[in-house]
């Protein structure tokens, strides 16, 4: 027995440059952390120019670039001082326009990261408020509230940040504004005209160089509406997050935003795309976020979340394809990203399975020592997971440094982590450090060829065996791997559909328009191996065996065509 997943509108992977992203790969660089090409320490603009043909041989179609805005690095760049500039430390703008025309000239779109939740407390208009009177205009653009108590003393509640400590600030005169993350991000007031016209005006500034489309980050926690008498955190939490009445998250008037930026997206030709951060209770929310008169696309963060899992996998497919045919968009998959535990580390830990945990957070806070890691069976089970994912209809999303298998970087000492989330909660998150260590490009040299000199996060003697250089003409590397699959990917792909085959319930297989099948085995023991040409395992395979815990392609020429 069968069951068929389609978009309704059956769209197949042609060359309509409005469609480009429905099905993209898409590799997220976090810039201070790909290569330095002026030998500070810090990853810049340069060079990722330098290392674009890295990128054309890897096989993206996009590059998603964190922010590169002047910062004062409190939140890894999400603290930002000027929406239409680029860091000095980072480069230029003239070497921002350099890098967007290699990319384009290497058939590479370009998608920025966008903050719109909160500026940091350098921007000019915060400067201005702080030096502004309560009631005023400037202070109109943030969030402040009276404080409690004498003279205002006391917090106006008792809200806590998503960094830990609390998300209300005294500014000395009585008020208090709203910092939902870092101290140095306060939130904005979207309620305020003059700050959606920003924005907009900011959307026209990088479309305008050639930016192909934007990544929003926090996007569900614009909307905002506090009641006159605050309720405590406890009442917050309690909550119903479902309904779009929210007074912090996922209210319904933040899909009002998003049609002002879609009619900016859609002045150009090609229209511009965006895809969402969107944390929401229920999937249905979610979509509203990729609607085609909104962002257009949003992230899912399901897999990531997951165990390495049979039924977990094929539940989650089939939930939010569904949900992406209803509202027209594709959907998006994704292991790993600049926040989170790499997922080939996620895997070389026991299963989450009901806990609530943030994935890896105790082994991070033993430095990496108990339990200890199953480094060759995470990074089997993680090559599986990614063959089985990047063979679904939507756009893939990888993570610089995975395609290399890195592990997370677990044990950097105290003194030189750099995450808010490390100093607000002490002993409870040690932060995202571990994944964003820069990248080793060679074997050895004082940054693993990342840059001329260090880098701004300690690199293990470890990464040497990971470099691309100790990976590069190894026909047998994740890098190879990941090279092979993602050209193939391009070959393959066409309308956005797919067909569930039952098997094994640890095994997965399904069924891809043009005579093409993914097979997976979660299990610990080998499976049998389908007929058909295969074109790509993520370990080795034997004749009509398909080993535990391996992903492969099978041409198949006798399959449906959906």
């Amino acid at each position: 027995m069968t069951d068929t997943l389609t978009d309704p509108r059956d769209r197949p992977a042609t060359g309509d440059p409005g469609s480009w992203w429905r099905q993209a790969a898409v590799y997220q660089i976090y810039p201070r952390s790909f290569a330095d090409a002026n030998g500070d320490g810090i990853g810049d603009l340069a060079g990722i120019t330098e290392r674009i043909g890295y990128l054309r041989d890897l096989g993206i179609d996009a590059v998603w670039l964190s922010p590169f805005y002047p910062s004062a690095l409190a939140d890894g760049g999400y603290d930002v001082d000027d929406y239409r500039d680029v860091d000095p430390r980072l480069g230029t703008l003239a070497d921002f326009d350099s890098m967007t025309s290699a990319l384009h000239a290497a058939n590479i779109k370009l998608i920025v990261d966008i903050v719109p939740n909160h500026t940091s407390d350098r921007h000019e208009w915060f400067r201005e408020a702080l030096a502004s009177p309560r009631g005023s205009s400037a202070r109109n653009r943030y969030i402040f509230r009276d404080g409690l108590g004498v003279d205002g003393s006391l917090p106006p509640a008792d809200w806590v940040s998503a960094f830990g400590g609390p998300a209300w600030e005294p500014v000395g005169d009585g008020q208090w504004y709203l910092h939902y993350f870092a101290t140095e991000q306060p939130d904005l007031n979207w309620k305020n005209p003059e700050v959606r016209e920003d924005f907009l005006k900011t959307l026209r500034f990088w479309s305008d160089r050639g930016v192909d489309g934007f990544r929003v980050d926090v996007a569900h926690g614009c909307a905002k509406e506090l009641p006159e008498v605050l309720p405590s955190q406890a009442e917050l939490d309690a909550l119903d997050a479902t309904t779009g009445q929210h007074p912090l998250w996922d209210r319904d008037e933040v899909h009002e935003i998003y049609a002002e930026w879609r009619s900016v997206f859609n002045e150009y030709s090609p229209p511009r795309t965006a895809v969402a951060e969107a944390w929401v209770a229920t999937p249905d929310r979610r979509h509203r976020y990729a609607s085609i008169d909104g962002l257009g696309q949003a992230f899912n963060f399901d897999l990531l979340e997951a165990d390495f899992d049979a039924a977990s996998f094929r539940g989650i497919i089939t939930s939010n394809l569904a949900q992406s045919a209803r509202t027209g968009s594709s959907t998006t998959w994704v292991f790993s990203n600049h926040d989170v535990v790499r997922h080939a580390t996620r895997y070389a830990l026991p299963p989450r399975g009901s806990s609530t945990e943030k994935q890896g957070a105790s082994w991070l806070l033993t430095g990496g020592t108990a339990p200890v890691l199953d480094i060759e069976g995470g990074l089997r089970r993680a090559r599986a997971a990614t063959l089985l994912m990047l063979g679904l209809p939507g756009s893939a999303y990888l993570y610089q440094g995975e395609e290399l298998g890195l592990q997370e970087v677990a044990d950097i000492p105290d003194a030189e982590r750099q995450d808010p989330s490390f100093f607000r909660n002490p002993g409870v998150d040690v932060g995202r450090d571990g994944c964003r260590v820069p990248l080793p490009w060679k074997r050895s040299g004082p940054s693993f060829g990342f840059g001329a000199t260090g880098a701004h996060l300690p690199q293990p003697g470890w990464f040497s065996d990971f470099s691309v250089e100790a990976e590069e003409d190894d026909t047998t590397s994740t890098l190879a791997f990941y090279r092979q699959a993602l050209a193939l990917r391009k070959d393959l792909q066409t309308v956005e559909s797919l067909e569930w085959i039952d098997s094994d319930e640890t095994v997965l297989h399904y069924v891809r328009p043009g005579g093409w099948s993914v097979v997976a085995n979660f299990g610990t023991r080998d499976a049998p191996l389908p007929a058909g040409e295969v074109l790509i395992a993520s370990s080795p395979v034997g004749e009509g065996r398909l080993p535990s815990e391996t992903a492969v392609w099978l041409k198949t020429p006798s399959a449906q065509e959906l």
